[in-house]
């Protein structure tokens, strides 16, 4: 079986398994985050791939580091402070903190989820799960919207961060 079969032209078939999908259910986190970005988004991964992207994702992005006014702090800290004008007036110390708690507990979150069995199928247009297709540009992966709830999710969530701060 391919990973990605037609059913008919106009709607293909998504095996979970398909490494070039991230697949994701709209939900919530069980915790609070203010400053580790992926749980801000209410996409919960849906696949076992999926969840091991976005574990991959967030450790790369703490691996890097920023240089906040006379601190070095990693990625997710830094990018937090960038893109959240609620947490530029915050003590650093007390950031650094937060985002190793928060960094712990989306991590046994993820790792707790309950995921969808691999040998199994979605249509692509479907009213259930989030499909973002993976493709490479140079040496980054870009995750593109691949269906309508996808592409209106998006666009939402986006609205719904620029909103709130967060």
């Amino acid at each position: 079986m391919n990973d990605t079969e037609n059913k008919d032209s106009n709607n293909p078939i998504i095996s979970f398994s398909d490494i070039n999908y991230a697949i994701y259910r709209i939900g919530n986190w069980k915790n609070k985050y203010e400053i580790n970005l992926i749980g801000t988004s209410r996409e919960i991964p849906a696949t076992e791939n999926t969840k091991e992207h976005v574990l991959n994702n967030m450790e790369e992005i703490r691996k890097s580091q920023f240089e906040i006014g006379e601190r070095e702090v990693n990625g997710i800290v830094g990018l937090s402070i960038q893109l959240n004008s609620q947490l530029q007036g915050k003590d650093i110390d007390e950031i650094v903190a937060e985002e190793e708690k928060e960094y712990e507990n989306i991590v046994n979150e993820i790792n707790a989820l309950e995921l969808e069995d691999s040998n199994d199928s979605i249509e692509l247009e479907n009213d259930k799960f989030l499909i973002y297709k993976l493709e490479k540009d140079h040496h980054v992966t870009v995750a593109k919207p691949a269906n309508g709830l996808t592409m209106k999710h998006h666009v939402d969530e986006i609205a719904r961060l620029k909103g709130t701060g967060s």
